[in-house]
C-alpha cells in the first residue's frame, strides 16, 4: 500500500510551507528518495514522541538535538519506510512501542532460574523471552537475538533470558521443552536450541537424543536428565501463565511486556533505548 492522499497532501503543504521541516536529517533518513522519503515524511510530521518532546518528530529532531529518542524514533520510521511499510503500518508500529516503552508500566518478576542466560550478567536491562521449541516464529527470533547479545549490537548492553513454554496448539510441544529443559539441566542449553532450531523442519521425537549428541551432550545422561526437566517446564509454565502468557513468543524487557514488532532490529532498537535509560 502507498501513502494516504490526505497524507501526501499535508506533507506538500507543510514543505512548500516550511522547507525542510519534515525532513529529519538522521543516518537512515538522510538517504531515502521516492515514494519512502514521502511515506517517512507523512509520519514524522504528524507522529510524536513520548518522552522528552512534545512536537512531532522531524521538529524535535531539528530543533532538539539533546532528545536522542526523536532520532532514534526517526530513524525506526525511516527503516521501515525503506522496507516498503505503509505510514499506516508504521504509526501502528510507534503506537506498540510507546506502550512497550513507556513509564511508568507494569512490571512483572520474571525469575531467572528455570532459563537459559546470555550476554552481559552485570547489564541492567534483561530481555525475557517465553519460547516454544516448536514454535516457527521463535525459530527464526531466538538465535538472532542470542547473536546479537552475544556479539552483535546488544554486546555488552543486556542479557537475554529465555525460558521454555509449552504451547497445546504446536505439535510435540512438550517433548521438545522438556528434551531443551533437560539439556539445560546439563549446562549445553543454548547449544541444544540452535541444533534443534536449525533443524526444525525435520523435527522428529526420536531424533531429539541425536540432536543432544550434536550439541555435545552425552545420550544417556540427556535421557535421564529428562525426568528431571519436567519439574522446569510445568515451573515456567505456570510462571508464564500467572504473568499473562498465552503464545509464543513472549517478551518482556525488564519486566515489562514487550507489545513492539516481532523482529530482531525493531526488538533491538528498543533494547538498546531501555539500555540507554538504564545505565
Amino acid at each position: 500500500m502507498g501513502v494516504p492522499e490526505e497524507a501526501m497532501i499535508a506533507v506538500v503543504i507543510l514543505t512548500l510551507l516550511f522547507p525542510g521541516s519534515v525532513q529529519a536529517q538522521t543516518p537512515a533518513c538522510a538517504s531515502l528518495s521516492g515514494q519512502a522519503r514521502a511515506t517517512a515524511d507523512a509520519v514524522l510530521s504528524t507522529a510524536h514522541p513520548y518522552d522528552c518532546c512534545d512536537d512531532t518528530i522531524a521538529t524535535c529532531v531539528a530543533k532538539r538535538p539533546d532528545c536522542r529518542l526523536a532520532a532514534r524514533l526517526a530513524d525506526f520510521v525511516c527503516r521501515r519506510a525503506a522496507s516498503g511499510l505503509d505510514s499506516a503500518t508504521i504509526l501502528r508500529s510507534l503506537e506498540k512501542r510507546a506502550v512497550s516503552m513507556m513509564r511508568p508500566g507494569k512490571t512483572v518478576t520474571i525469575d531467572p532460574a528455570d532459563g537459559l542466560v546470555a550476554g552481559n550478567p552485570q547489564a541492567k536491562t534483561v530481555l525475557s523471552a517465553y519460547v516454544c521449541l516448536r514454535c516457527p516464529m521463535c525459530s527464526k527470533l531466538v538465535p538472532q537475538l542470542l547473536d546479537e547479545v552475544r556479539t552483535g549490537r546488544l554486546s555488552g548492553k543486556a542479557r537475554l533470558l529465555v525460558k521454555p513454554f509449552t504451547v497445546k496448539s504446536h505439535e510435540h510441544s512438550a517433548e521438545a521443552n522438556i528434551a531443551l529443559a533437560a539439556a539445560l539441566r546439563l549446562g549445553r542449553g543454548w547449544e541444544f536450541l540452535r541444533v534443534a532450531f536449525l533443524h526444525f523442519d525435520a523435527f522428529r521425537v526420536d531424533a531429539l537424543p541425536l540432536w543432544a549428541v550434536e550439541a555435545g551432550l552425552d545420550r544417556e545422561r540427556f535421557l535421564s536428565a529428562q525426568a528431571e526437566a519436567r519439574e522446569i517446564v510445568v515451573n515456567v509454565k505456570k510462571e508464564g501463565l500467572r504473568i499473562g502468557v498465552e503464545a509464543t513468543p513472549t517478551l518482556f524487557l525488564n519486566g515489562r511486556r514487550y507489545a513492539g514488532d516481532l523482529d530482531v532490529d525493531a526488538i533491538v532498537d528498543c533494547v538498546e533505548e531501555e539500555a540507554e535509560v538504564a545505565r
